[in-house]
């Protein structure tokens, strides 16, 4: 495998699990979200924002983490054939499979970019009654959607490479 493969695996990975690493603690984020939400009813000034800033939380920590989740092999999958596979048929199917992902994640991509776009040229904002501006809950999902992207690019290489005998 050519050098410049294998380093480009080597810094996707590195920097999807420092970004990983770091969302991990945005459940923590989300508890404290919730726990304001619910002391603020009980003491009966109940707060507007947290409904979605407890979303918009969730949708960081998700895509933020997905990437990060997928270079551990943390994903789901449907494992009534795949698990009895040897490594090397696992590679060979996961380097075809993922070519729907990419596919997929580059329309997400594409969808995701003209929405940010739109949210800041037009300054969209939710249909509540706190209001918040939605560019950045989509800016960040966009964001987690190219690392994912990214991640999904390094995982072939990676397959491709374990069919060759070389370990990246």
């Amino acid at each position: 495998m050519p050098e410049l493969l294998l380093r480009y695996v080597r810094v996707v990975d590195r920097v999807n699990r420092a970004i990983g690493r770091f969302a991990m603690y945005l459940i923590v984020v989300l508890a404290g979200v919730l726990m304001w939400s619910s002391v603020s009813k009980q003491v009966g000034y109940p707060s507007l924002w947290t409904l979605e800033m407890a979303q918009f939380v969730m949708v960081g920590y998700y895509v933020l983490g997905g990437p990060y989740s997928m270079q551990l092999g943390d994903h789901v999958r449907m494992d009534l054939v795949y698990g009895a596979l040897s490594d090397r048929r696992k590679a060979a199917l996961d380097a075809v499979t993922v070519f729907a992902l990419i596919f997929f994640l580059g329309v997400l991509f594409y969808g995701g970019i003209s929405s940010t776009v739109y949210a800041i040229e037009y300054g969209e904002r939710a249909h509540s009654v706190w209001r918040p501006y939605m560019w950045p809950v989509k800016l960040v999902a966009t964001f987690g959607i190219f690392l994912m992207l990214l991640q999904s690019i390094a995982e072939l290489i990676r397959d491709v490479a374990r069919l060759r005998g070389v370990e990246a």
